[in-house]
């Protein structure tokens, strides 16, 4: 990867997906942004070495036992000491890659676009921090776990990479439609080693069988959760268009008819608002993903939930 530019199939070259990720957060993250970003994600970790590092800027969440008093005084801004962990931790990224991802998320972008910079996102962080990053996509067969996508743990470019071009070509409008169920059971059945979880899913109502899965899921690791909404109809290009993935259209005097939309749009806060609920009464810190251009505010607000939760 050289660029911004990868190796595609039979030599084909295309656009880095990490690099999108990291210009379009640098666009929306001044260096205040990406301390509270990093502190956060930096807190959902139990546990450190003694070994120092270095030191950076104090924010919300630090433990101030690493408050450097000699060189806050240097500076006159609050440092703290930063450790090398100990050892390094997993973050696993959990992705619905079924069809209705294919949708629209905004006018400009799909929800496949707000799936990968979402996990660009914590994927880098984590990496930053010495951490390994995994994936497991699909939709799958829950009995035979056909169509798994699982890229093992690492940390390196070329591999996050690998990671988001996974994620966004496994995502197809005339693909299978979305398992989670088979996604978890994998996970639960596969993976022993407790890890950090973040899901990345279509926004839809959690079934009872899910909750039951999540909630195991949940035991054994981490769990953090991001639903991806629909673009609202109101705002859906003119004509025609196909809004969700699965081949059928949405008429554009449908979309006109503003009681119709509105009676669509409060259907999905209430669904979305039930599911966050659901995710709360069981641990889970939800978070809803609206456009790429809120993915980075949102990913702070999520680890903050996080962060709150671990008191």
């Amino acid at each position: 990867m050289t660029d911004g530019v990868v190796a595609g199939p039979s030599g084909t070259r295309r656009p880095s997906l990490l690099t999108k990720v990291n210009s379009r957060a640098a666009i929306r993250a001044h260096r205040r942004v990406r301390s509270v970003l990093e502190g956060e994600y930096g807190s959902v970790h139990k546990g450190r070495s003694m070994d120092f590092d270095d030191l950076r800027e104090y924010v919300d969440g630090d433990d101030i036992k690493d408050i450097d008093w000699k060189a806050t005084a240097r500076s006159l801004n609050p440092l703290v000491k930063r450790f090398v962990a100990m050892r390094q931790h997993s973050v696993l990224l959990l992705v619905d890659t079924g069809k209705s991802m294919a949708a629209l998320a905004d006018v400009e972008s799909a929800k496949r676009d707000v799936a990968v910079m979402a996990a660009g996102i914590v994927a880098q962080l984590a990496a930053r921090h010495g951490d390994l990053v995994s994936l497991v996509a699909g939709p799958a067969d829950e009995a035979t776990s056909h169509g798994i996508i699982h890229l093992p743990p690492g940390k390196s470019k070329a591999h996050l990479e690998r990671i988001l071009r996974a994620i966004h070509d496994n995502i197809d409008a005339d693909g299978a439609p979305s398992n989670l169920d088979s996604l978890y059971a994998y996970v639960i059945r596969t993976i022993r080693r407790r890890m950090i979880v973040l899901v990345i899913a279509d926004d839809i109502a959690i079934t009872d069988r899910q909750l039951g899965l999540l909630r195991q899921l949940h035991a054994q690791h981490e769990v953090l959760y991001c639903m991806v909404a629909d673009v609202p109809l109101s705002a859906a290009p003119s004509g025609d268009v196909r809004i969700q993935g699965s081949g059928g259209g949405v008429p554009a005097f449908f979309r006109a008819d503003r009681a119709l939309t509105e009676q669509l749009r409060s259907a999905g806060t209430q669904r979305a608002a039930a599911t966050s609920k659901t995710l709360q009464r069981i641990g889970i810190p939800s978070v809803r993903l609206t456009t790429e251009d809120t993915v980075l505010t949102a990913v702070i607000e999520l680890l903050e939930r996080q962060r709150r939760a671990r008191r």
